[in-house]
């Protein structure tokens, strides 16, 4: 074999291959059953949001819905009447102050409609409403 330079020639009839096919096919079949395993073991080990919520879900005669204080931080007081305004909100509340103090509310959490007419106490988030000056997502609704 005769070199020029930088460049010469390969000889690649002694060559064999690195790996023959039913090896490198046996690694892939381990690595897939060993990511298998590894991801049921972590699925079984880390609590569910489903279980999370469940834990911390209360119903009572006096109040009902979920205690999630970083999800639902906001709170407001005052007399629950059905009704939003244009189209934001189920529900509000009347507080002290007029109309223009009304807290708008919708809730996926918790029936609202047993705390029609009541005083109650409810935490919540708040969104920025178009027409209402106040609107929540009730997690969680007490009778006050």
């Amino acid at each position: 074999m005769k070199t020029t330079g930088f460049m010469h020639s390969i000889n690649t009839t002694n060559s064999a291959p690195l790996l023959s096919l039913p090896v490198v096919a046996l690694i892939c079949v381990g690595v897939i059953t060993l990511s298998g395993i590894g991801g049921y073991m972590m699925a079984k080990k880390s609590p569910s949001v489903e279980n999370a919520t469940k834990g911390a879900s209360i119903e009572t005669s006096t109040s009902s819905g979920v205690k999630d204080k970083k999800t639902f931080k906001d709170s407001a007081e005052g007399i629950m009447k059905e009704g939003g305004i244009e189209g934001e909100g189920n529900f509000h509340l009347e507080r002290p102050g007029g109309v223009s103090q009304n807290a708008y509310l919708t809730s996926s959490t918790v029936d609202l409609d047993k705390y029609i007419g009541k005083k109650v106490k409810v935490w919540g988030q708040t969104f920025k409403g178009q027409k209402a000056g106040w609107l929540m997502d009730v997690g969680l609704v007490e009778i006050q």
